[in-house]
């Protein structure tokens, strides 16, 4: 070989050597120059859709409103065995590299492309993996394209690693990779798999959610579980051959099982739906608009709230530095609630005990008697009809067929062909799938009893649970505030509240007879009272027997225009018709408004506002709104302890007195049931030293409902979830209310002015009275 050859060689040599050195660096000025890096300020600040959580009580997460359910925690937030097992699995050369890391290309190279061994990995480091992250790619890039963007996400890097520790590269990477279930960040994974903050994580548990980086589908636990168990293992292997774990240590935790959190990620699911999606409601409402409301009140209503409720509409009436408003699903604000998580569980779990196991069956068995079931055999044909018709034309179904394209002949006939579908039931799993016509479908969700509960604390006006329906995967309308139904004789206590601030007592004599009330010049109005015997009774024994003649007759004394005027003072909003039969539950109210009323009783004579937010943060712990409760004095205390003397008295031996020898409950309670005609609506609002309690059962639609009274009457419709509610708060032990809780000594005493009115009637022993309102 000559010399010059040898030169040629020489010379060609490190032209192929160097040549693809100096344009990669070249590439990499180019893209440097004119890619679109971000720049320092963008990667401090990343684009990042940070999820809103709402807080409970206790520091629980009801849940978070989101787009990606993403929230940021600090490095020190993590568990150490978390850093462990994502270097040991994802960069075991994290804490020697600057961005990049080629010995790991050439492995890649070599070992994986060539060799065809997958198992050492990808090449791309942490802060890669971060930075592909903050900075995600198109569905579809071409393969220049794609070198065009792995140049990028090098220099962005490159660009981290210049600028932050490695602590901060990884405490960023924890919180941008995405887990799976709709979890993006550590926070957010770790609470939807274990039902824990990251650093309470455990090794075994780390090793999970780290192994999800690389498949969050397939080595998803909840949803495959044996894959997911193969890679937590091979996690723990790799944390050992690091020395993070010693090997006796890596066989042990191999040996356990995955224990994930039962709680769901859905929104539909969960503790609070109804009160998560309330909370949105309100925080979002807009500006009341007189033309937008049926009513004059009810407009009043919502525009006193506009501005005096700081919560409502929060988010058109704050705004962000720049000027633009909040977004729940975006701004990673924090909402600190006033619900009690484990109030909050009990309640829900008491609607689907007392529904699910006692009286959707008794329902059910009195409808196999019915000519048109659900409804009642003397319900009008026109009524059905138009109620069918109403359901047809509010279903997605309609609304679905009309944006297709379809005419309304299509969408009707559709109405009755049988197709596959998956409806509820109150059996595990909590569906079943099966084949039935739409319209048989509309008369199956008709069938099922709705409930509504609220309980709130006396003097803060804390709400401390919120269940707004049976199931809101299937029953969304909110029950609570939205809903408005008769409320019976729930009513009651309002006009006998009127009497003692009147001047009378609880003891005062009332002839027990049939009342007649002249209305409107010549017309007159008397209420039904099968009980009204011509005997003399006193106030105490009116109320505790749901007396419809004893309430006319204080109608008849104080009128109802006083009445309204009462119901105000105690916080009832929107419409009232002042008319006689107001006395006896003529009047569509909603849950929230009765059971914030009531509150004002145990309250000592105090209205109290209802609140359900005490603090809103922004995502880096700035408080943006503090809210305390509101209050005005609403009755004197006189009234206030004449009327916890007989509320007393519808526990202890009236009409609720269910709470007493079914469900074993002890202690100071009043309270006051209520049934409405036919037995459409049943209620029961109580209340202790500690908290107060409503509870409305009814179904979605007036014209289906018990025919039995025995069943229908608001003392086995709605007092049962009460009892099963309080039965479950006081055996906890640990939510400040027990059996030995009294009501404050200024509001006891004697209210009658001396002894037991003369003429009063004699207290009955057969317990099964008490039950008829």
């Amino acid at each position: 070989m000559t010399e010059q050859t040898k030169k040629t060689i020489v010379k060609w040599f490190w032209i192929l050597l160097v040549t693809p050195v100096v344009l990669l660096i070249l590439l990499l000025c180019a893209v440097w120059a004119f890619a679109d890096i971000p720049s320092i300020e963008e990667l401090e600040n990343p684009d990042s859709k940070l999820a809103t959580q709402v807080i409970a009580e206790e520091g629980e997460i009801l849940t978070t409103y989101h787009i990606e359910n993403r929230t940021f925690v600090s490095y020190e937030e993590l568990a150490p065995s978390l850093v462990q097992a994502a270097v040991a699995t994802e960069d075991k050369r994290f804490y020697k590299h600057s961005g990049v890391d080629l010995p790991s290309l050439g492995r890649v190279l070599f070992r994986t492309l060539l060799s065809r061994d997958s198992s050492q990995g990808g090449g791309s480091t942490i802060t890669q993996q971060l930075a592909k992250t903050l900075y995600p790619r198109a569905a579809h890039v071409s393969k220049l394209g794609m070198v065009w963007i792995k140049l990028k996400e090098w220099i962005t890097a490159i660009k981290l690693e210049r600028n932050y520790t490695k602590d901060e590269i990884m405490d960023m990477y924890m919180n941008a990779v995405f887990f799976g279930s709709n979890s993006y960040g550590i926070s957010s994974a770790a609470n939807q798999f274990f039902g824990k903050r990251p650093i309470e994580l455990l090794t075994e548990e780390s090793a999970v959610l780290v192994g999800m980086v690389n498949k969050p589908t397939r080595y998803n636990p909840s949803i495959n579980p044996d894959h997911a168990l193969r890679r937590r293992n091979l996690v723990l292997d790799r944390m050992c051959s690091m020395d993070y774990l010693t090997r006796q240590e890596c066989d042990s935790l191999q040996q356990l099982p995955i224990v994930l959190h039962a709680r769901k990620g859905d929104r539909t699911t969960g503790v609070g739906p109804y009160f998560r999606d309330m909370l949105r409601r309100i925080m979002g409402a807009e500006k009341p608009k007189k033309s937008a409301y049926p009513s004059v009140e009810d407009y009043r209503v919502d525009s006193l709230q506009w501005a005096d409720d700081p919560v409502y509409g929060w988010l058109n009436k704050n705004f962000k530095s720049d000027g633009t408003k909040y977004d729940l699903d975006r701004d990673g604000l924090r909402i600190y609630t006033t619900i009690n998580y484990k109030m909050q569980k009990y309640a829900e779990e008491a609607i689907a005990e007392h529904l699910g196991k006692d009286l959707q069956k008794a329902f059910f068995r009195e409808l196999k008697y019915r000519r048109n079931p659900p409804f009642t055999s003397d319900t009008d044909a026109s009524i059905i009809e138009t109620t069918m018709k109403q359901a047809r034309r509010w279903s997605d179904r309609t609304r679905m067929m009309k944006a297709s394209g379809h005419s309304q002949a299509e969408i009707d006939k559709s109405f009755s062909e049988p197709v596959n579908m998956r409806v509820f039931t109150w059996d595990k799993p909590g569906y079943i799938d099966t084949l039935m016509t739409p319209d048989d479908s509309i008369r199956y969700y008709k069938s099922f009893f709705r409930a509504a509960f609220m309980a709130i604390e006396p003097g803060t006006g804390h709400v401390k649970a919120y269940v707004g329906g049976p199931d809101y995967r299937y029953f969304k309308y909110d029950n609570v505030r939205q809903g408005k139904r008769q409320v019976g004789s729930t009513i009651k206590p309002f006009i006998y509240t009127l009497a003692m601030e009147s001047g009378m007592t609880p003891c005062d004599p009332v002839l027990n007879a049939p009342v007649v009330i002249v209305v409107n010049g010549d017309e007159t109005w008397t209420p039904q009272d099968p009980h009204a015997d011509n005997t003399m009774v006193d106030l105490t024994w009116g109320l505790a027997h749901s007396s419809n003649s004893v309430s006319a007759y204080l109608m008849k004394q104080l009128g109802p225009v006083s009445m309204v005027s009462m119901m105000r003072k105690m916080g009832i909003g929107g419409y009232i018709d002042p008319v006689a039969s107001l006395c006896v539950g003529a009047a569509d109210l909603s849950v929230f408004d009765m059971v914030t009323a009531y509150n004002t009783f145990p309250s000592g004579g105090t209205y109290t506002y209802p609140l359900f937010v005490t603090r809103i943060e922004d995502s880096d712990g700035n408080i943006l709104g503090q809210f305390s409760g509101r209050k005005r004095e609403a009755l004197s205390q006189r009234a206030t302890g004449a009327m916890l003397q007989m509320m007393r008295a519808v526990v202890d031996n009236g009409t609720g007195v269910r709470l007493r020898f079914k469900y074993g409950l002890k202690g100071e309670i009043a309270g006051k049931t209520g049934t409405t005609n036919d037995n459409s609506d049943g209620w029961f609002i109580g209340y202790t030293p500690n908290i107060t309690a409503g509870v409305w059962v009814g179904a979605e639609d007036r014209y289906v409902h018990f025919t039995n009274n025995n069943l229908g009457q608001g003392a086995n419709m709605a007092l049962p979830i009460w009892g099963l509610w309080m039965q479950k708060v006081l055996k906890d032990g640990t939510l400040g209310i027990t059996a030995n809780d009294v009501f404050p000594e200024s509001l006891k005493g004697n209210y009658c002015h001396g002894s037991q009115q003369e003429g009063a009637a004699p207290e009955k022993t057969d317990l099964e009275d008490y039950y008829f309102e």
